[in-house]
């Protein structure tokens, strides 16, 4: 394995680096609250009495609810220009805090709204639940699209789902799909912003069936392509390090997939006790025509088993996803900080990244340097350096500090630096680089924690 993937493949000079669409992107997303916000104003007179005021601001938690769906369920569409530009690892952030919007908007919605409603009725607050839940148009399937809604965002809470499987977290995340869908009729049955312009609900229609389109083709039709086109099975697995191993996958025309170092696809064995399970993991190796290759470390129990796969079982594969390539170089030295299982995607980045390169490992002991012996191939043959920061006696962290880094990098400031590793690593690594004099631009990381 070492040889078969040490293959000179370095370019002479970084490439220019593309522009983030990160700004664009937020103010499309903002841009439209605005509009969302603009439909009410345009759409209400005068706001009169208590009634009034509560009605009219559970009619705006409403909308920007509704916008804040459609945005959640977006960003769930694994869209390239998202997942391959601005990163996966930021988009699921957005995720996640569009997702707490959501919510706190629906609760917003609700709470006012029958308020408002029953300040107006002279009626009880259970009252009036009673009678909108059952009388109203809709809004018996926008009810169980709520609790759907309320039942995902619980599952989603940290203190929850670190205790709940990554399959059952999963596929209760997937109802999103359905309350949307159970809660999309009230909109337009019952919002008085909608109702009455036609205007307002064609772009309404607009907004939601581009969503649904997005999701189709993207986490549906592409992946079926990918996989009918490129036909991937185990080739072999070989052990790299204690619980460490790595998986050979072949397939057809993969130079075609443009899968890139430093991504990574997510990943379905088709075997016993695996199937279910789709989960992220970096390549390992520089893409070639007929081979990809992984490299997994036993964290969990889908993790732990990689290692026992059979040569010949097929693989469904989606991807490729993230941005920490070669696109983000800006300089033409860069460092590369592994921490653990984190050299993954830097390993195909130590071969490929353009310009001087150096690699920083922190692992353990000398026998947790997976991939070390590729790592010294390569390095003779394109003159990079590598450095190790292993523990001392009695298991004594190195100190990764400030003054340290800019020890062993003495032009630490005037590089590039791609981070992979544990999220206190990396967090405590970025805080040092920053101390270090490194730009927040060039420092470059992607989490795989997702």
């Amino acid at each position: 394995m070492t040889t078969a993937y040490a293959r000179r493949r370095v370019a002479p000079a970084p490439p220019a680096p593309r522009r983030s669409p990160v700004g664009p992107v937020l103010a499309l997303l903002w841009g439209g609250a605005v509009a969302v916000i603009a439909l009410w104003w345009l759409d209400t007179g005068s706001v009169v009495g208590a009634a009034g005021w509560l009605t009219g601001a559970g009619r705006i938690a409403g909308l920007l609810c509704g916008y804040a769906c459609a945005v959640l369920v977006g960003l769930m569409a694994r869209v390239p220009l998202l997942e391959r530009r601005i990163g996966t690892d930021r988009v699921t952030r957005w995720h996640a805090m569009a997702g707490r919007y959501t919510i706190c908007l629906l609760v917003a919605h609700v709470v006012l709204i029958l308020l408002g409603y029953a300040a107006q009725d002279g009626s009880s607050f259970v009252d009036e639940t009673l009678t909108v839940v059952l009388d109203y148009p809709e809004m018996l399937k926008a009810t169980a699209g709520t609790v759907i809604l309320f039942a995902v965002g619980i599952t989603s809470a940290r203190a929850v789902r670190h205790r709940v499987s990554h399959e059952f977290w999963f596929y209760t995340h997937l109802l999103t799909y359905a309350a949307v869908f159970l809660a999309f009729g009230h909109q337009l049955a019952l919002g008085s912003d909608l109702v009455g312009s036609r205007p307002a609900q064609a772009a309404w229609y607009t907004l939601y069936l581009g969503v649904a389109a997005l999701v189709v083709w993207f986490r549906i039709l592409a992946p079926v392509r990918l996989n009918l086109r490129h036909r991937l099975r185990v080739d072999s697995v070989h052990r790299e390090a204690p619980g460490v191993y790595s998986v050979v996958v072949r397939g057809r025309r993969l130079d075609e997939m443009g899968a890139r170092p430093g991504q990574f696809l997510r990943w379905r064995f088709l075997t016993d006790g695996m199937r279910w399970t789709s989960t992220p993991y970096s390549l390992s190796a520089p893409p070639r025509p007929d081979l990809l290759r992984i490299t997994v470390k036993a964290l969990g129990d889908h993790s732990a088993a990689v290692g026992l796969l059979r040569p010949g079982t097929r693989v469904w594969a989606e991807g490729p996803y993230g941005a920490l390539t070669a696109d983000r170089q800006s300089a033409h030295k860069s460092l590369l900080v592994a921490g653990g299982v984190g050299i993954t995607p830097l390993r195909a980045l130590f071969e490929t990244l353009p310009g001087d390169v150096t690699l920083l490992y922190r692992a353990r002991t000398a026998e947790d340097l997976a991939l070390g012996a590729e790592l010294e191939t390569v390095a003779r043959w394109r003159g990079a350096k590598v450095l190790y920061a292993l523990n001392g006696p009695h298991g004594r962290r190195p100190d990764l500090t400030a003054e340290t880094l800019r020890a062993e990098v003495p032009d630490l400031d005037a590089h590039d630096v791609y981070l992979c590793g544990p999220h206190g690593f990396a967090r405590d690594l970025y805080e040092a680089l920053r101390a270090a004099g490194v730009p927040d631009h060039r420092i470059h990381h992607e989490s795989f924690e997702l």
